[in-house]
């Protein structure tokens, strides 16, 4: 029974090989957004609401640049395994072609509707003077972060494709570089340290901004001084040309997933949107409850990641099903097994976190709460994170995007606003029950990684 989900050490180290990069990447960006949080927290509860309401519009138009990337990113994966260069240099000219489009809408998006959509967050009991301020903070830093959103879209279609073919620790440097010259300047720009001028939230923004072209530059100059080992950057900017099977291959596949990704965002802010119409406190509560989850859940996030990645690339060199099953079980067992160990971890600090931040103690209290909530649901978030991305792995879309986004508008949405519109429960019972309901997905995935029919090679299909 071991055997089945414990695997040797020649197969962990296949996995960590790919993971290790991930996580300790994420890991350093998420401790960064970690003390950014913590810092624009020390300049008031306003500023830090504003900020955090910003960010989760911004969280929609990143997962749609992680969706550009991620359709083509599944034919990058299985060419990689198959050795096809020129097929790579295809999916990452369209990953960078869809990237600037995506940037481009984003960018007007932002700009046209930035009062309409920060004003959404802000419809709970409270202040309206405390309303007012928290849209000024929240525009103030939206106006400079626009300026960040193309660079960071052009570096994941590079990182993604240096991932997808075994080069991890190359993004994973790059990261580590940017968080830190992020946290640099936050030190710098929030405060007005150094001599530069004091900032505040606009601060924060900038040196975001800097950051993310501070990645740029790392992942790309790297790939184009290293041609030898990654060949399909060769002329890959000599044109816009992508073979019309090719591309009608990667919008079928990708286009789901695009979709999926840009629902999965808006169906998070809308479910942080029902969480706020039970008071202005909300806003802050549930950012330090989320800054501090995403930190613990970087783990089984980069897992997840490098189940995808390994999926692809034996689908793609022809394993058979038995063997590919039988790696995507230890794989995900082990994600369940980190899922649980950092849940623990999580509801052990749930208390000590949120002292750091300069609020009141009704924020603090019920950060606190939620966090506990959080902790309780991350082993069912554990499986099914691994789930997506085996789903994702053999070039099921329609699948991943019913699983993932469908799901989460059908019923977690659904319940979200049910609640909020119609009953006077509290939020901290409302965060229970729509986690609960993710429960109901865990049965779901389990038969459809059974059946194995998510198992194609789609860079034999697309010779």
């Amino acid at each position: 029974m071991l055997q089945r989900y414990i695997g040797n050490r020649s197969f962990y180290k296949r996995t960590l090989a790919i993971a290790v990069p991930l996580i300790i990447q994420n890991g350093i960006s998420n401790f960064v957004s970690l003390l950014d949080n913590i810092m624009v927290g020390q300049v008031g509860t306003l500023q830090m609401s504003g900020v955090s309401i910003v960010n989760q519009l911004m969280i929609v138009l990143n997962l749609c640049v992680f969706g550009a990337v991620a359709g083509a990113g599944i034919f990058t994966a299985q060419y990689f395994g198959s050795g096809n260069h020129e097929g790579i240099r295809y999916s990452f000219r369209f990953k960078v072609l869809l990237c600037l489009a995506i940037s481009a809408l984003g960018i007007a998006v932002l700009t046209v509707g930035d009062r309409l959509l920060i004003g959404l967050y802000l419809q709970g009991e409270g202040s309206p003077e405390d309303a007012a301020q928290t849209l000024q903070h929240g525009q103030a830093y939206l106006k400079v972060m626009l300026w960040g959103i193309v660079p960071f879209a052009i570096s994941n279609a590079y990182a993604s494709t240096l991932r997808e073919c075994g080069k991890a620790s190359v993004p994973m440097t790059a990261g580590v570089v940017a968080v830190l010259t992020n946290l640099a300047l936050n030190y710098c720009l929030i405060y007005g340290n150094l001599g530069l001028p004091r900032m505040g939230v606009r601060g924060a923004a900038l040196a975001t901004v800097i950051s993310r072209y501070v990645e740029l530059a790392i992942v790309a100059t790297w790939m184009h001084t290293h041609t030898s080992s990654q060949p399909y950057i060769v002329g890959a900017y000599r044109s816009c040309y992508i073979p019309g099977k090719l591309l009608r291959q990667f919008a079928i596949k990708g286009t789901p997933l695009l979709i999926n990704e840009a629902l999965f965002g808006s169906g998070l802010a809308m479910l942080n949107q029902c969480y706020s119409t039970c008071g202005l406190d909300v806003v802050p509560a549930l950012n330090i409850s989320s800054t501090i989850y995403s930190l613990s859940s970087v783990v089984y996030m980069s897992l997840g990641n490098a189940v995808g990645i390994i999926m692809g690339q034996m689908l793609g060199a022809g394993n058979t099903r038995e063997v590919v099953m039988d790696a995507n079980r230890k794989l995900t067992a082990l994600s369940i097994f980190c899922g649980v160990v950092f849940g623990g971890i999580l509801a052990a600090i749930s208390g000590i976190f949120p002292m750091l931040y300069s609020t009141t103690d009704a924020v603090r209290s019920l950060a606190t709460r939620l966090i506990l909530v959080s902790a309780a649901a991350m082993p069912i978030h554990a499986y099914i994170h691994p789930v997506y991305f085996t789903l994702r792995s053999g070039g099921k879309t329609l699948i991943t995007f019913l699983f993932d986004s469908g799901y989460l508008w059908a019923c977690v949405v659904t319940v979200a606003v049910v609640l909020s519109r119609f009953t006077d429960m509290g939020v901290v019972w409302m965060y229970i029950i729509c986690n609960g309901v993710e429960f109901f997905k865990c049965i779901m995935g389990f038969f459809m990684i059974r059946r194995g029919s998510w198992m194609q090679n789609l860079a034999a299909k697309t010779k």
